[in-house]
């Protein structure tokens, strides 16, 4: 027996690899080994569980009690369900912007961890021991899961999707194979990690040259080369490539939430573009073509409709401009990573809801001239109806709303996803209970 495998059949496998494993002499590397995987693993652990915090928060900010979060019924993968705050107005932004923008820059370093390991790959037989064959299936799952997160992620911004099935599904259960996958591996390799980080100095190794460069010894998990070349590049000079790609995708993406100058910078995100111009140049992510919303359905005849306690009432754009305005400067977010911050002016919503005799309403169903099923209508939770700065905006920087950004009104409510800040607003329904 070999630590729980018949014997038989590990000296079975060993004599019958597959064409094109068991080749691990041909990775000549003098920079892989122990040390340099666990560097990368170390800066690895550090970003990926804020990623993967973002994103989970992120589904609770979309409403799953509502069913407006995507995919909608997830069973025993449910996240707890709370009302997602509207304070600081800025959460949704921070939280959606660093999931984005933290698991791009983090690219250069996970293909870098999988140049480390990739001689691993190629060891055969794959497993000695059942302990080896999880480490092993964790590792499938680890690297299966994050390629399959970061090449959807990418074509989600990029709004190219490629794949042929619904990106916010296979996302969401992709997440949990790779955070399963992560779990396990990190428990069983920890102790390794620790060791490699131990093993050589950062210092020293950021101080050596190529010229002083050397192969680090044979190590049990057969990362460091078994027949190591001449270095072509030192340690130091590899961290620094990795960490120039993190730079360098930072200064093409952020700006797509810090804004200012720095937007002009990004250069990978299409959806950080401006749009329009005067007072209204900013995203849009919908135009009104998109969503089949014409200046015919926007014109004089356009109305709203308030409903709540057996109540209604119907309200013309010059009936909601005599009422109290307010103004206030506001974040908007959009799923794909981009946020921009302006100022709008409108009625707030729970003076809308006390027309129909709304005082404390528990929910309100927004719905939309938007024909599509999908964006056509939104859910507010009761915090984001009472919010002080809640409202049905008319107006934006000084001017009324373009089409494109939702004229005649649109909903604006603090750290909500831009998505659920329905634009052509035409009914308000607030819900008690």
């Amino acid at each position: 027996m070999s630590y729980g495998f018949p014997s038989r059949l590990w000296r079975t496998l060993e004599r019958h690899p597959p064409p094109g494993v068991g080749i691990t002499q041909a990775w000549r590397s003098p920079l892989r080994g122990p040390w340099l995987t666990a560097v990368l693993s170390a800066v690895l652990l550090a970003g990926l569980p804020l990623v993967i915090v973002t994103g989970l928060l992120d589904y609770i900010a979309y409403g799953p009690r509502f069913g407006q979060a995507f995919p909608a019924g997830v069973g025993w993968l449910h996240l707890p369900l709370f009302d997602w705050p509207t304070r600081p107005a800025w959460l949704f932004q921070v939280t959606q912007g660093l999931h984005v923008i933290l698991g791009l820059v983090l690219i250069p370093a996970v293909l870098a961890k999988l140049w480390s390991v990739v001689p691993k790959l190629f060891i055969w037989p794959p497993a000695r021991s059942i302990a080896e064959a999880l480490e092993r299936l964790s590792l499938v799952l680890v690297v299966g899961g994050i390629l399959f997160q970061i090449a959807t992620g990418v074509l989600n911004i990029q709004y190219a999707y490629l794949f042929g099935f619904d990106f916010y599904t296979a996302h969401y259960y992709g997440a949990w194979v790779f955070i399963a996958g992560l779990t396990v591996h990190v428990a069983i390799k920890l102790p390794r990690l620790l060791a490699g980080l131990r093993s050589r100095s950062l210092g020293a190794e950021l101080r050596t040259s190529r010229a002083g460069t050397r192969p680090e010894p044979p190590d049990p998990d057969g990362l460091a080369a078994t027949h190591p070349g001449p270095a072509t590049m030192s340690r130091r000079g590899a961290l620094a490539l990795v960490a120039g790609g993190t730079l360098l995708i930072a200064v093409l993406t952020a700006g797509q939430v810090l804004g200012g100058v720095t937007r002009r910078a990004v250069l990978l995100l299409p959806r950080g573009r401006s749009y329009g111009s005067g007072p209204t140049d900013f995203q849009i992510n919908r135009t009104a073509k998109a969503a089949a919303v014409t200046p015919a359905d926007t014109g004089s005849g356009w109305r709203l409709t308030v409903r709540g306690s057996g109540q209604s009432m119907v309200l013309d754009r010059p009936a909601l401009r005599a009422m109290p305005q307010h103004t206030v400067r506001l974040p908007i977010a959009c799923v794909e990573g981009w946020s921009t911050v302006q100022t709008w002016t409108g009625v707030r919503l729970r003076d809308l809801a006390s027309l129909v005799g709304m005082t404390s309403p528990d929910s309100a169903h927004v719905q939309s001239l938007e024909r599509s099923g999908l964006f056509n209508h939104a859910s507010l939770q009761r915090n984001q109806i009472h919010d002080r700065d809640s409202m049905l905006a008319l107006r934006v920087n000084g001017a009324d709303l373009s089409l494109d950004h939702g004229y005649p009104a649109r909903v604006i409510v603090p750290a909500l996803p831009g998505v659920h800040c329905t634009k052509w607003v035409h009914s308000i329904e607030y819900r008690s209970g």
